[in-house]
């Protein structure tokens, strides 16, 4: 079988390098899948960067943290040959064999079935990035928000997470104002549904005012840091800010002050280890409630071979929407 298989020879750099590997090297476990999409993240390029990103635990590797396709073998009961399936999260591609291979053998309970009406590649356009928009977006609706409530901010607008929850969020009747640091991509977050382009630099800097003007009735923040402390003393009384990344740092440098004076929520969103009944939810949601027309045309094709320098692009934040990978183009 044809994987992008990461090799490293002592302590020199890991690289990437497409290989025909035996299918008795995969790892074991209950299903075998026959991988038709894979998709880019953030992590997939640590994982082929040089040192791994910290993420990669053993050599040879086989990055690809999703991916869609169809069960060729299972021992478990509940899936059987023939199913489609989709695998998000659970440090496959990091700790466990990932997509980026003809085949992937994983746990059963990492799985989950392919909803009515998404095809493969539709849910690798979709991947995590809009696995984690949608639990976001859910996230912030059972904290009380409605379309009614005002604007909803989007930081990393243009980045996988940004450019999903933008769709799903003009999709349901929200207004949605949509951060971005490349002017360049106003018009196309314009053509995903956003309402308004608010440039990174409006809200880069801290003040030294733990609040200011009440202007958002949700935020969903890929950034972190110190726009996501920013963001935090924008908040209208009782709104919900959803923390789904940190592009711009791991640090908070913020104050108690929004969440004392004006009982705003920060609620962490987490889709590695999501148990499975609310993965159902998500991916059901998704099918329902995301423009496909608008998805298709933030997809950008690719195969194995345009990996590793997918890779690189998307840790300099280079990546537009989504990168769909098909594994035997």
């Amino acid at each position: 079988m044809k994987a992008l298989l990461v090799e490293k020879d002592g302590d020199g750099p890991a690289k990437p390098a497409i290989r025909d590997i035996p299918e008795s090297d995969l790892p074991e476990a209950e299903v075998t899948v026959a991988v038709e999409y894979s998709t880019v993240n953030y992590k997939d390029g640590l994982c082929l960067s040089e040192n791994g990103g910290g993420l990669v635990r053993k050599y040879p590797h086989v990055p690809g943290i999703d991916f869609a396709g169809t069960v060729e073998s299972s021992s478990d009961d509940r899936y059987a040959p023939g199913d489609k399936v989709v695998l998000t999260g659970w440090r496959v591609g990091e700790a466990h064999w990932g997509g980026y291979a003809e085949k992937a053998r994983v746990r059963a309970d990492w799985l989950v079935p392919l909803p009515a009406g998404l095809t493969s590649r539709q849910a690798m356009a979709v991947g995590t990035a809009g696995f984690t928009a949608m639990l976001s977006v859910m996230a912030l609706e059972d904290h009380g928000l409605t379309p009614d409530k005002g604007p909803v901010l989007v930081t990393g607008a243009a980045g996988g997470v940004g450019s999903v929850a933008t769709m799903i969020l003009s999709g349901l009747g929200y207004e949605v104002a949509a951060v971005t640091g490349r002017p360049e991509t106003g018009d196309y977050l314009k053509s995903l549904g956003a309402s308004t382009i608010v440039p990174r630099a409006d809200l880069a800097e801290t003040v030294k005012r733990p609040l200011e003007s009440e202007a958002w009735a949700g935020c969903i923040d890929a950034v972190g840091g110190d726009m996501l402390a920013r963001v935090l003393g924008q908040m209208k009384y009782g709104a919900s800010v959803a923390a789904v990344g940190l592009a711009g740092g791991a640090k908070l440098p913020a104050t108690v002050i929004p969440f004392l004076l004006r009982g705003v929520n920060l609620l962490g969103i987490d889709s590695v280890m999501q148990p499975y009944e609310n993965r159902l939810r998500a991916w059901e949601r998704v099918a329902r409630d995301l423009p496909m027309d608008k998805l298709e045309a933030a997809v950008q094709p690719a195969t194995l071979d345009d990996l590793p320098k997918l890779g690189a692009a998307i840790l300099q934040g280079q990546v537009k929407g989504r990168v769909v990978v098909d594994i035997a183009g």
